[in-house]
C-alpha cells in the first residue's frame, strides 16, 4: 500500500487548522487537523464574526440541518461584536447533550474544510490525556469522511476497536482515567450515535495511527489492543508540545530541563518486527532526515515546527515574525504543563515563557479541556487542574505544591491561536508558545508555505531564504 512520506503534526489549539491540513493534504500528504478543544475553537471564530463565512458554511453541511442552525444562532455575532466575556461550557461525565453535539459538530467542520476542494488525504489528531470528548471528535470526523486518525499523550487501547464501532454507528464507552480510582471502580464515558439518526450514512473506517515514544508501548499496543492500531508515529523528545517523561525520574540539567539518555532511546528495528508502517518525528524536517527514515524501514516521517510557522498555521502573525526574524530558543519545562508531562516553551517576548508576564496573569479555569477527574470522598467524580487558582485546587483535595509552575496551556495555546479570551481585568489572555527544538534555525527564513516545505523535504529545493539553512 502507498502511504504518505509526510505527515504534518496535528499541533493544537488550532495550529494545525483545517487551511494547513488542507495544503498539505492538496500537496499530496498526509495534512492533520488538531481536534484539540475544537468545539471552543469553532464558538470563538463564530464569535469573531466569521469573517469569510467558512464555519457557518461548513455548519451548514453539517447532516443536521437544526444543530448547524442551533450553534450559529447561539454563537455567531458580526465581526468586532464579541469582545466581552464568553462563557464556554467545560467537560464533564457524562457531556451534556448540547455539548456533545458542539463537539461532534467541531471535528465534522474542522474536516469537512481540510477535505474540501481536493482529493487529498486529511486526519485528526486527538490527546489521550483529554478523554471525555473523544469518542464525540471521532465521530464527527468520520461524518465527514477523515481518513486518519491519530492520538498521542497516553495509551490509546481502546480507540481502534471504537473507531470499528462508530464506523457502524454503534454505541461505545471507555473507561475513565480518575485519580484515586480503585480497580474496582468503573467510571466511564460512552458516546451512542443513534441519538444523531444517521445510520443510513455508510461511514469509511480510517486507518488509526498510535503516537509512542517507546517500543514497548508499541509492542502493548499491537499485543493487547482489541483490534490493532494500522501505523505508528515514533515521536523523540526534540518534538514540539508535549514529550513522554525520561525514564530517569527526577534528573534535571543545569537549566532545569529532564535529561534524556540512551535508555530513552527507541529501537527500530524492534518495531520493524511489529510488521506495521511506521513515521519518524522529532527533528526530522530535511531531505536527509526522511532518505534515513526510509533507510530504516520507516514510511516517512511527521514534521510539525516548519509546518508551524509557515503561512497557512494557525499561530498569528506575530508569533511567525518573532520566529523567523530572531533565533528563537526552545526550553523543555517539566513543569508547565498540568498534565505533569515535559512541554517544549518557546521562549518569546510577551508570552507566558517570560515569568513576569506568568507571575502577573491571575489564575482561571474557564476552558477546562485539562482538568483531571478524581474519584471523591463519597466516590463521585471531581475535576481539578493544577493550573487552576491554587485555592481552588487544594479545596479538591489536591498539593498546592503541584500548582507551582504550572502554567494555563487552553488559554495559551487558544491565545497562540488568535483567540484570545478575555481576563477579568479587561485585558486578554497572553499566549503560549511550544515548538521543536530545531525552531531556532528558522531565523532568516522568509514567509513561505506549507508546500514550500514539502517541496523542501522530498526533493531537497528550499524556496528563497532556505538556502544557506538546513538540519531542522
Amino acid at each position: 500500500m502507498d502511504y504518505p512520506k509526510i505527515i504534518q503534526g496535528g499541533m493544537g489549539v488550532a495550529v494545525s487548522g483545517w487551511r494547513l491540513a488542507g495544503a498539505v493534504s492538496s500537496a499530496g500528504q498526509l495534512g492533520v487537523v488538531s481536534g484539540t478543544a475544537l468545539d471552543a475553537v469553532m464558538a470563538l471564530r463564530l464569535r469573531a464574526g466569521d469573517k469569510c463565512g467558512e464555519m457557518r458554511r461548513a455548519l451548514k453541511n453539517f447532516p443536521i440541518k437544526e444543530v448547524g442552525r442551533r450553534i450559529v444562532e447561539k454563537f455567531f455575532l458580526p465581526e468586532g461584536a464579541g469582545k466581552g466575556p464568553v462563557k464556554l461550557e467545560k467537560l464533564s461525565v457524562p457531556l451534556s447533550s448540547e455539548k456533545e453535539e458542539e463537539i461532534v459538530a467541531a471535528n465534522f467542520s474542522e474536516v469537512f474544510l481540510a477535505k474540501e476542494g481536493h482529493r487529498g488525504i486529511v486526519g485528526l489528531n486527538l490527546l489521550e490525556k483529554i478523554q471525555i470528548p473523544n469518542l464525540a471528535s471521532i465521530y464527527g470526523a468520520l461524518l465527514a469522511g477523515v481518513d486518519y486518525i491519530i492520538m498521542g499523550a497516553g495509551i490509546p487501547r481502546d480507540i481502534p476497536a471504537v473507531i470499528e464501532k462508530l464506523v457502524r454507528h454503534e454505541p461505545v464507552s471507555c473507561r475513565l482515567n480518575a485519580e484515586g480510582a480503585s480497580s474496582g471502580d468503573d467510571f466511564r464515558f460512552s458516546f451512542d450515535p443513534a441519538r444523531y439518526g444517521l445510520s443510513f450514512l455508510k461511514l469509511k473506517k480510517p486507518k488509526f495511527l498510535a503516537i509512542v515514544s517507546s517500543n514497548i508501548l508499541a509492542a502493548t499496543l499491537m499485543k493487547k489492543s482489541a483490534v490493532k492500531p494500522d501505523g505508528f508515529i515514533i515521536e523523540a523528545p526534540s518534538a514540539g508540545g508535549h514529550n513522554a517523561p525520561p525514564r530517569a525520574q527526577g534528573v534535571f540539567s543545569e537549566s532545569g530541563e529532564p535529561v534524556y539518555g540512551e535508555k530513552d532511546a527507541v529501537d527500530i528495528e524492534k518495531i520493524k518486527d511489529l510488521g506495521a508502517p511506521f513515521w519518524l518525528a522529532g527533528s526530522s524536517c530535511s531531505k536527509e532526515s526522511l532518505e534515513e527514515a526510509l533507510s530504516k524501514g520507516a514510511s516517512g516521517v511527521q514534521i510539525g515546527t516548519a509546518f508551524a510557522c509557515c503561512r497557512e498555521s494557525g499561530f498569528t502573525d506575530d508569533i511567525k515574525m518573532a520566529v523567523l526574524e530572531n533565533p528563537v530558543s526552545v526550553r523543555t519545562d517539566p513543569f508547565a504543563s498540568p498534565t505533569g508531562f515535559p512541554f517544549k516553551v518557546a521562549a518569546l517576548s510577551g508570552t507566558l515563557s517570560e515569568n513576569e508576564v506568568y507571575e502577573k496573569r491571575r489564575r482561571a479555569c474557564n476552558l477546562g479541556y485539562l482538568l483531571q477527574p478524581y474519584k471523591r470522598e463519597d466516590s463521585s467524580l471531581g475535576y481539578r487542574c493544577p493550573a487552576e487558582p491554587a485555592a481552588a485546587y487544594e479545596a479538591k483535595g489536591g498539593l498546592r505544591r503541584d500548582t507551582e509552575g504550572r502554567k494555563c496551556l487552553c488559554n495559551g495555546l487558544m491565545a497562540a491561536a488568535g483567540l484570545p479570551l478575555p481576563c477579568a481585568d479587561g485585558s486578554r489572555e497572553k499566549p503560549l508558545v511550544t515548538l521543536g527544538d530545531t525552531a531556532g534555525s528558522l531565523a532568516g527564513f522568509g514567509p513561505y508555505g506549507a508546500a514550500d516545505v514539502i517541496n523542501w523535504v522530498l526533493n531537497g529545493e528550499p524556496p528563497a531564504g532556505f538556502k544557506e539553512k538546513a538540519g531542522m
